[in-house]
């Protein structure tokens, strides 16, 4: 792991009095892509909510290139922290290049003007993901699947240092999942980025990420390397589906490892 970014240290977090999970802990690095995985309710995105300051810690502690972020203003946590959500369908018909250009708020203010430095980042973030064609359509009139890579693109325009992203390839097609996937994995290491990311798909974090945090049905956590913590006993008492890891060996050479559900 790389420099640390994100330190999450014995978090408890939930709603009022009511702990969803607690004294979860992880530290992310530079350059790492961190997947956390498991069943919906457990808590996924009440820790992102938490880590994104969208709703009150119970206790612990979370810093940010080792500085506890509690008393941060908004805006210098937004220069830090990018984020993802799942696609959504926005009440203003934007353009494309709009809608990326929004992630530069955090560096020219909520009533600032994009300038020119501000509406290249959002075309090389929109040309980076394949969508630069895009730009001047309306948000409101492309796919879902699209506006999840605009949401991406946004994010990217910011120029975080650590990203946040909630499932997402959830609205993607096969293709478009494994291209993002790839590309975000690409980013982490060639822009030394820390991200993290939810996903329901074992095979996501078993493909592409360096580390994965999983968490079963009573938000026990397990952290570690995709194969170490994404086993066969841990998705089936989980999901509920007897499944096989196996591994194989792509063609050039390298080892792989698929989760395979067994036939019903």
């Amino acid at each position: 792991m790389g420099l640390t970014l994100l330190d999450i240290d014995r978090l408890c977090c939930g709603y009022g009095k009511r702990a969803i999970l607690g004294d979860i802990s992880f530290a992310l690095g530079a350059g790492e892509l961190l997947a956390l995985i498991g069943p919906n309710g457990v808590g996924k995105t009440t820790l992102f909510k938490t880590i994104l300051g969208l709703m009150p810690r119970l206790s612990g502690a979370i810093r940010l290139n080792g500085e506890e972020i509690a008393r941060w203003p908004r805006r210098r946590f937004a220069r830090q922290v990018g984020y993802v959500p799942q696609a959504h369908t926005p009440p203003f018909p934007f353009l494309v290049r709009d809608v990326a250009a929004m992630g530069r708020v955090a560096r020219h203010g909520l009533f600032g003007k994009p300038g020119k430095a501000d509406m290249d980042a959002a075309h090389a973030a929109l040309d980076d993901l394949g969508i630069g064609a895009l730009a001047a359509v309306r948000y409101t009139e492309i796919s879902g699947g699209e506006r999840q890579l605009v949401l991406i693109a946004r994010a990217l325009a910011q120029a975080p240092r650590l990203l946040i992203m909630d499932e997402p390839t959830s609205s993607l097609d096969y293709g478009n999942q494994l291209k993002t996937l790839a590309h975000v994995r690409r980013l982490a290491a060639r822009q030394n980025l820390g991200i993290l990311l939810t996903t329901h798909h074992p095979d996501h974090a078993l493909l592409h990420a360096t580390r994965t945090l999983t968490l079963d049905r009573h938000g026990r956590a397990a952290l570690g390397a995709p194969a170490e913590v994404i086993t066969e006993d841990y998705l089936s008492q989980t999901y509920g589906i007897a499944s096989e890891i196996h591994v194989i060996r792509r063609r050039d050479g390298r080892e792989a490892r698929l989760c395979v559900p067994e036939a019903g």
